[in-house]
């Protein structure tokens, strides 16, 4: 699967910006979906996961509340709704399919290639 996200910019503290992620797979609804970012010198993180159906999520202690991800598989296509954004948040985020809803950069297959999101103070 190719992944393609898209959404990135830049914003000032208290935005908003809704990240997509198109999958050029006939199979993605068989796919568990993650957002991760990266900043600046820093590793891989978790952000939120969905899985096949969107019937269950997982998110990181530092966007709940904050981030929504959600899916359309009619559509091949994962978004990551991030509101009342903070200067933290500056970072590249990455999409990513696998078979769970794992925290774990490792339990994922495919990654795109990322879109910047920086927020500014």
């Amino acid at each position: 699967a190719q992944l393609v996200e898209s959404g990135g910019g830049v914003v000032r503290a208290g935005g908003s910006l809704r990240l997509s992620c198109f999958a050029s797979t006939q199979t993605f609804s068989s796919y568990d979906m993650g957002w991760f970012r990266q900043a600046l010198g820093k590793g891989r993180e978790f952000v939120a996961a969905i899985n096949w159906s969107g019937g269950r999520t997982n998110y990181a202690d530092s966007v709940k509340g904050r981030f929504t991800i959600s899916r359309d598989n009619r559509k091949d296509t994962v978004y990551l709704e991030m509101n009342d954004l903070k200067p933290e948040d500056t970072a590249a985020y990455y999409c990513a399919a696998g078979t769970s809803i794992s925290s774990s950069y490792e339990d994922y297959d495919y990654w795109g290639q990322g879109t910047q999101v920086t927020v500014s103070s």
